[in-house]
């Protein structure tokens, strides 16, 4: 193997890690959209709705600062009594989560 193709294999792999960082975060998004929106009572189209300003909280800006700060304005707007580490936490299991569906995808 030539320095080459080592170097062409780690951008591979850099590119397609990142990818599936991306499709991760975006489907764990949609999960902890879901499980909000359950808390917050809502259901159907609403819920729907609410799944799609989750995943578009995260546009806002790098990292998940933005994905917290909309669940927990909202919780607390509605007065859900959640701590923010219990929403980290969930935030964390779904990760972990989607990460399991996206690797167990054909």
């Amino acid at each position: 193997m030539t320095m080459q193709d080592r170097e062409n294999a780690f951008e591979n792999k850099y590119a397609h890690d990142a990818e599936v960082r991306f499709r991760a975060e975006a489907r764990r998004n949609k999960l902890l959209g879901i499980w909000a929106a359950e808390k917050l009572g809502k259901a159907d189209e609403a819920a729907d709705a609410y799944v799609k300003e989750v995943i578009k909280a995260d546009f806002q800006e790098a990292g998940d600062d933005d994905v917290f700060r909309k669940i927990r304005a909202d919780f607390d707007a509605a007065g859900i009594d959640t701590s923010d580490h219990r929403i980290r936490r969930k935030m964390e299991e779904l990760m972990i989560e989607a990460i399991q569906q996206i690797e167990g995808a054909p």
